[in-house]
């Protein structure tokens, strides 16, 4: 008997259908025995159906009662899981954020979890009883209703598995586990069986939309085992869990990564003197706008061409802020680009094999692809090129480190 935390996203609980559904699956589980958390996002689109209602009223709705209206959503879906399970003779239980204590400080719309009183779960799980929490929300030492913001009910699941030391967290969503790169893109793709928190990480931040990085970093931060698996069809999943013992069978590259959303800006003929980045990046960082990449060149007049990428929703912003600074420190030009893409290799492997970095560039060199910037951490590799070639350079770097899986039997 094992004691797991599931988590259903919006997408699985979007309607009374699908409701019913999570129930046939939660009563299995319990059937064979295991104790049971299910928390619960809102039904999908009904977060964004009450921020719409917030807006009607006004255009920058106070925060905390923003809160209060959109914390409803996933109070309808736990009412109605536990009274489907309750139909099929399981008893269960919903709580709220609040109910649960789940304590949060007071940044609404983004707050953060402080401390879970697992007391009243630890009761219901005892008497036999499934329980069934809202997730995305809890409380803040005033007794205000507070939202966790992007990703809230799978960081919820995680925080809930790790108070109670859950024997697993499972996150169910509209994919049947974390493949080696996106099915769409390279049909041979293989789903993972299992994969390490710090790749699982770099995944997320380099474009992988399987999970958000803060629960990853939250399970990673209290060792959680995390499984992704599909609300409706059978399979394993995958496992995310702490690095295993280096094996014979340790693959090199885990997974390709990329990311559509990025745009380049390059600085040219900027003075080479000390502090030169910070001239260029503080007015940056200042209008909080978060950069990537970065390359500095010097040139053989002492001038320095400076290039950084950022989100393509900033460049605008971004490319406006650098101008002001050209003029004030007196380089040359800013010239911009939004047709790049960045294509990224993860693996743990990669620590105990030299030449992965040369493999990578020599399988884009092959296919003609230029690589206009380069980043390296101890599990990762980062390289930017254009955009069209996006997904050529994504097949070929598939191809190169053996991750094509073999051709798939019929079923």
């Amino acid at each position: 008997m094992a004691l797991i935390v599931q988590k259903f996203g919006g997408t699985s609980v979007g309607s009374i259908e699908r409701i019913e559904q999570v129930a046939d699956k939660v009563k299995k589980f319990r059937d064979a025995g295991d104790d049971l958390v299910v928390v619960l996002s809102a039904m999908s689109g009904e977060t964004n159906r009450l921020i719409d209602l917030a807006r009607q009223v006004s255009d920058q709705p106070a925060p905390r009662e923003l809160d209060v209206i959109v914390s409803t959503g996933e109070q309808v879906t736990i009412a109605l899981l536990a009274m489907a399970l309750i139909k099929r003779g399981v008893p269960a239980v919903s709580y709220t954020g609040n109910q649960v204590r789940i304590l949060t400080d007071s940044s609404h719309n983004k707050a953060r979890i402080l401390q879970i009183d697992d007391q009243k779960i630890r009761a219901d799980l005892k008497a036999g009883r499934v329980v069934v929490v809202a997730g995305f929300q809890g409380v803040d030492e005033h007794g205000s209703i507070t939202t966790l913001g992007r990703g809230g009910s799978d960081t919820t699941g995680v925080a809930l598995a790790a108070a109670l030391k859950a024997d697993e967290c499972q996150i169910y969503t509209d994919v049947d586990g974390v493949y080696t790169t996106d099915p769409r893109v390279v049909a041979q793709a293989r789903r993972l069986e299992k994969i390490t928190f710090e790749e699982m990480l770099e995944m997320a931040s380099l474009g992988s939309k399987v999970l958000q990085i803060r629960s990853v970093e939250f399970a990673g931060k209290y060792n959680v085992p995390l499984r992704v698996l599909h609300s409706f069809k059978e399979g394993p999943g995958t496992l995310i869990t702490i690095d295993e013992e280096e094996s014979m069978e340790q693959p090199i590259i885990s997974g390709i990564a990329f990311n559509r959303d990025e745009a380049k800006l390059t600085i040219r003929g900027v003075p080479d003197n000390p502090g030169v980045a910070f001239k260029i990046l503080g007015p940056i960082s200042a209008s909080n706008i978060e950069v990537d990449m970065i390359v500095q060149n010097v040139a053989h007049d002492n001038t320095t061409d400076f290039t950084f990428t950022v989100h393509r929703n900033e460049y605008e912003k971004a490319q406006s802020v650098l101008e002001n600074t050209a003029r004030e420190i007196g380089a040359r030009e800013v010239i911009g680009d939004t047709k790049i893409a960045k294509v990224s290799i993860v693996g743990v492997g990669m620590r105990s094999h030299a030449g992965v970095a040369s493999q990578m560039f020599e399988a884009l060199a092959k296919e003609s692809i230029n690589i206009q910037m380069i980043s390296t951490s101890e599990i990762k590799v980062s390289v930017v090129i254009e955009e069209k070639y996006l997904e050529l350079a994504v097949r070929a770097l598939h191809t190169a480190f053996e991750l094509d899986a073999p051709v798939r039997q019929s079923e």
